[in-house]
């Protein structure tokens, strides 16, 4: 148990907690939410005991172990497993000793404390931590000082995963990793033996890991059991009572009052008007409830959509230095409509591929057919260093609408979700989440035909991952999306390439199957080596040149058929609403015409659905045919 009890936190003379409180039981998995800047780093900071709280206390179990991720795995020499290997310092200390050790009754306690602490099964537990978060054996062999920020980074959350903590703390853990490292952990962290908190605002992660959440909301801590999808839905009736209450309650005093104020004055009634100012202060007021207005994100619609493919791509070889590709037998095509994700561990070419697409790469060999006017957008998360850090959103967009009023300008910055409030402040003081809208932002500022997003949601809360999702669904353009967060691609795309083996290829499962493949594997996903004769490659292109066209002159038919998708689940929707008004037996007695009519206009629905779904059998069985040549 763990039991935080009326704490209180300043940062720089800002209250962030004041007399919060919650009780975590043993072994819960807890996720920790909450708008950026409410708060919850530094709960974490007064749990570890890096910060003193203003008033209260934090009760942890006497001897309990609690582990947090380093801000990195030094660039030392030492190989990542001997690194993962030396974070259980137990172990470490006991196998040091046993090299010494002389006395026999030492020896036998340092062997049988070993053995309770699977010390011999620990090298193969490390290794399978570091092979889950993106290692294979040879890179766990090599020193940590041939590996980038972000990759030691990994190593660093591996250390603190191996030395099992009993209480393990998570701060936004997924922003390092890819979307296979992301699956993984979900399924190490809901197994994980003790109690875990961890912030993210991955909603995935979020409803697959935990088992409840944590609200740091206007300085106060509330609990609610299930994950993030249950925790809205509570929350949701919570405020909703809450607000009834207030509205009641403000009925209750506005009625005292009014009697306070006719007969406060008049000697006869002054007794019973002091009777309702006493009650009036019993009374008490119920809080409003206090909504945090998310700014939308809206992205220019395309004056124009070339046709289809608007990209193209035969036998295509790209990489940074010749004759050392990265990505080759490249065949591919991007539509004016297609919604992708690309999905592969990071290190195999996802990003390559994205500046391939964008003309920042040239190709090697093959060719990269794009359409005559097509207008690419690009984001990637390193380019938040290239804002310029003393001028302001409203300078940025300036720069690109010189000849137009102020009004406009500011207008344009409000599209890309930034408050009025940030739009004269420097882009060095804005939150990570403001500078990924501004750039956001520009990337979109000239209505592209193609939006290209490389990893856009590593400083995005929920609520502006939310807005993300409504963004994308509403652009009339195309998308190439790369991103760690699965809620954010199942809800966006509809197509799913596998960059892997120095090629990308198209997926064709969902995401859930994709989550299966890594969790089951424990690793990435690997195809097997199929040759790379000459024959085959030119067989390969021109079976995929031959589904390309194909997919392009059943492009009518699989329109309709998305047409009728849609119909089919406005109707069953529509089923569902009556099904429940016609099960509520008052409605017959009320108004029975009323029901009469209902069950008139389920029937209707009924039938149409029937026609729908028919038709929908028959236009797919047209467009598999077709496909299957």
């Amino acid at each position: 148990m763990i039991t935080i009890s009326d704490i209180s936190a300043r940062i720089a003379g800002r209250l962030l907690i004041d007399h919060a409180s919650v009780s975590l039981p043993a072994g819960t998995k807890a996720g920790l939410v909450g708008k950026n800047g409410a708060g919850k780093s530094t709960l974490f900071r007064i749990i570890t005991g890096d910060l003193a709280s203003e008033s209260g206390s934090i009760s942890i179990p006497k001897n309990a172990r609690i582990g947090q991720v380093a801000q990195e795995a030094s660039g030392t020499e030492d190989s990542l497993i001997s690194i993962v290997l030396a974070a259980d310092k137990e172990r470490s200390a006991l196998l040091a000793e046993a090299e010494t050790a002389t006395d026999p009754h030492r020896i036998a306690e340092i062997q049988t404390r070993l053995a309770d602490i699977g010390a011999h099964s620990a090298e193969a537990r490390a290794a399978t931590i570091l092979s889950g978060l993106g290692f294979d054996h040879e890179a766990q062999l090599r020193p940590a000082s041939s590996f980038s920020g972000g990759w030691r980074m990994r190593v660093a959350l591996a250390s603190v995963l191996f030395a099992e903590p009993d209480l393990l703390l998570l701060d936004e853990p997924t922003n390092y990793l890819d979307l296979e490292g992301t699956l993984w952990l979900e399924d190490y962290v809901r197994r994980y033996p003790h109690t875990v908190i961890i912030i993210s605002h991955d909603r995935d992660l979020l409803n697959t890991a935990v088992n409840s959440i944590v609200h740091l909301d206007q300085k106060k801590l509330t609990f609610y059991r299930g994950g993030y999808d249950s925790f809205e839905r509570q929350k949701a009736e919570n405020d909703e009572l809450q607000m009834k209450a207030k509205a009641k309650n403000d009925a209750a005093r506005k009625h005292l009052q009014s009697f306070i104020d006719r007969f406060r004055a008049k000697a006869t009634k002054a007794k019973q008007a002091q009777s309702r100012i006493k009650a009036l202060e019993r009374m008490g007021t119920v809080a409003a409830v206090i909504e945090d207005h998310v700014h939308p994100i809206t992205f220019p619609k395309p004056e124009k959509q070339p046709a289809s493919p608007i990209v193209a791509i035969s036998g295509g070889v790209v990489g940074y230095e010749p004759g050392k590709p990265i990505l080759k037998n490249l065949n591919l095509r991007i539509d004016n409509d297609d919604r992708i994700a690309l999905l592969g561990s990071n290190g195999n070419g996802k990003s390559t591929f994205a500046k391939f697409i964008s003309g920042r790469l040239e190709a090697q060999g093959g060719q990269l057919k794009t359409a005559a006017s097509l207008k690419i957008g690009f984001f990637a998360q390193h380019q938040l260093d290239d804002l310029i850090p003393n001028e302001s959103p409203v300078d940025h967009v300036r720069r690109l609408m010189s000849q137009e009023p102020e009004a406009k300008v500011r207008a344009r910055v409000a599209q890309m979700g930034l408050a009025t409030e940030k739009m004269d402040t420097a882009a060095k003081d804005l939150s990570g989440g403001e500078k990924a809208r501004l750039l956001m932002g520009l990337a979109a500022f000239h209505a592209p035909n193609l939006l290209i997003l490389d990893e856009p949601t590593n400083h995005l809360d929920i609520d502006s991952r939310k807005a993300l999702i409504e963004a994308l669904n509403d652009y009339e353009g195309a998308v190439i999306l790369i991103s760690h967060d699965r809620h954010l691609i199942e809800a966006t795309v509809d197509r799913l390439w596998l960059v892997n083996n120095g090629t990308v290829t198209s997926f064709d499962g969902d995401m859930e199957e994709y989550r299966s493949l890594i969790i089951a594997s424990g690793k990435k996903p690997v195809e097997k080596d199929k040759g790379d004769s000459g024959a085959d490659t030119v067989n390969k292109a021109e079976q995929r040149k031959a589904a390309a066209d194909r997919r392009a002159s059943l492009a009518p038919l699989k329109k309709k058929i998305n047409e009728v998708e849609a119909l089919t689940k406005k109707l069953e929707t529509l089923i569902q609403s009556l099904d429940k008004e016609l099960a509520d037996p008052a409605l017959y007695e009320k108004a029975p015409a009323k029901a009469a009519e209902k069950a008139k206009q389920r029937g209707e629905a009924a039938a149409k659905l029937s026609a729908a779904e028919e038709q929908w059998l028959e236009l797919s069985a047209e467009y598999e045919e077709g496909m299957a040549g």
